[in-house]
């Protein structure tokens, strides 16, 4: 499973620098200088290479600059590009309150008084906190991601206490 730690937003200057939105945890390691991305280019379009020569932020951005980009139309050319990194090489390690979103995708919801709710189908990122979307018999319902109605995940669940009419779709 390929995660997602950046895509491209548009150019920067003129020299092919790239603005990308960031989507990962510690974007310093991902695209420290050397390191290679794993691009892939919007619209199936295909997968390529790519080596971090420089990045630094900007605006609640990165700046990134590429081995190879060093013009404006080769930037522009990788417009919405996707940079990934396979799931199997990153662990959110042994705190129990830190998870990656892959990790909790799958798992199983209950409510406090064990009846089953469905699964995780995917975990949400808004500007006003996380969701979880858990697909239910009836369909699927967003439940927001705090401790005050999600008060247990383990790697093997989560336990829900919804307020009155959160679950019903």
């Amino acid at each position: 499973m390929d995660l997602v730690i950046g895509r491209v937003a548009k150019t920067h200057g003129v020299r092919g620098e790239l603005v990308v939105d960031v989507r990962t945890d510690d974007p310093g390691e991902r695209f420290a200088v050397g390191n290679v991305l794993r691009g892939r280019a919007p619209k199936g379009a295909g997968e390529k290479n790519y080596t971090v020569t420089a990045a630094r932020p900007h605006a609640g951005r990165l700046l990134v600059s590429l081995q190879g980009i060093t013009d404006r139309d080769a930037g522009d050319a990788l417009r919405g590009t996707l940079f990934l990194i396979d799931a199997a090489d990153v662990d959110s390690g042994d705190d129990p309150d830190e998870f990656y979103d892959h990790e909790l995708i799958g798992l199983p919801v209950s409510t406090v008084d064990g009846a089953s709710v469905g699964e995780v189908s995917d975990v949400l990122h808004l500007p006003g906190g996380e969701l979880l979307a858990v697909k239910t018999p009836a369909g699927e319902v967003l439940v927001p991601f705090v401790a005050a109605i999600v008060p247990t995940v383990t790697r093997d669940g989560i336990v829900v206490d919804p307020p009155e009419g959160l679950l019903e779709g």
